[in-house]
Parts: C-alpha cells; structure tokens; sequence
C-alpha cells in the first residue's frame, strides 16, 4: 500500500508539487541557496526534457508546476543534487546553526549523509485541465502576498509571476501547457 495518496502517474502530463525543507527550516532566505534551484532546473531542461511551468520560492518550501517524460524520477534528482550543493554552501559559509538542525531532524533511515535537506515526498497532482492550471499557478504566484511578503505576486523575486505577468523572470518558463 502506497505511503500517501500523492503519486505520480503516466507520463509527460504537468504536476504541481510542493518540496519542504526539512522541519520548516529557513533555507532558501540566501540568493546562493536559490540559485542551487535555478540551475539545476536548467540543468534538467537542458539534458533531460524537464519543462518548468510555474514555481515560487519561499524561505522553507517551494511550490512548482513541471512536466517530463520521467517526471518521478526527476523529481527526485531534482531533490538530490541540489541537497548536496547547498548542504556544501550552508558548511562553506559556516551556517553551523542550520546545519546542526538539518542534522538534528534527519530521519534515521537515511544514511547516506549526515544532514537532510528535504522533507520526504513532494505530494504530486497530476494538472489533466487548464482550469485546474490556472488555479495552481494563481495559487504559486498569490502564495508570497498571502504570506504579506509583497504587495503583488509579480513583485516576488523567486517566482514565475513576473513571467506570466509579462516580464523578465529570473528563469524562463514554458507557458505553453
């Protein structure tokens, strides 16, 4: 019996998901931990067919709308490569309190490292509608104004807001879904 009633299925259809970092901890609050995520969603656009739809980062989650081929698999390469590189910023800039707590939270069945960046699962809903694409974008980009961040979504800098909004964003998106 699966863990959870979020699971991928088929493929190539878009998927919002949401990644946590583990415990809540305020992660993504330094420009070099979010530019991990940047360019590892290049990365995998660039080698792998991965398609980023919309996405917002926050201090200690994200929320993203993708689609590829072996979107599953991906997602967890995703979540992979980019631990190892900010776990390896965090200790250059000797953030030793944020490294003791990712420390302190890992669960004991992971052992190929001392620290875990993310929480288990990133609780994927397969997008069949554009209806149903529209309400998980409005959702991303409104997330940072719910919070009293900014006024407006577009006004965020780690969003896909300023993209759909007519702007430059930090990364392209791909707005044909």
């Amino acid at each position: 019996m699966p863990r959870s009633r979020y699971r991928f299925v088929g493929d190539d259809a878009p998927y919002f998901m949401t990644m946590t970092v583990n415990h809540w901890l305020p992660v993504f609050t330094r420009p070099a931990t979010v530019q991990v995520l940047y360019d590892s969603w290049r990365w995998l656009a660039l080698h792998e067919g991965f398609r980023l739809h919309g996405y917002v980062i926050l201090e200690n989650h994200l929320h993203l709308v993708a689609a590829a081929q072996d979107i599953d698999n991906l997602a967890r390469r995703f979540k992979s490569f980019p631990a190892r590189q900010i776990i390896d910023h965090l200790t250059a800039a000797k953030a030793l309190r944020l490294l003791e707590l990712l420390a302190l939270f890992k669960r004991r069945h992971k052992t190929q490292s001392a620290h875990q960046l993310w929480e288990e699962g990133s609780h994927p809903q397969r997008i069949e509608a554009e209806v149903v694409m529209r309400q998980k974008l409005d959702y991303i980009h409104c997330n940072p104004v719910k919070r009293g961040y900014v006024d407006l979504p577009e006004h965020w800098r780690w969003s896909s807001a300023r993209n759909y909004a007519g702007e430059p964003g930090l990364i392209d998106v791909d707005k044909d879904w």
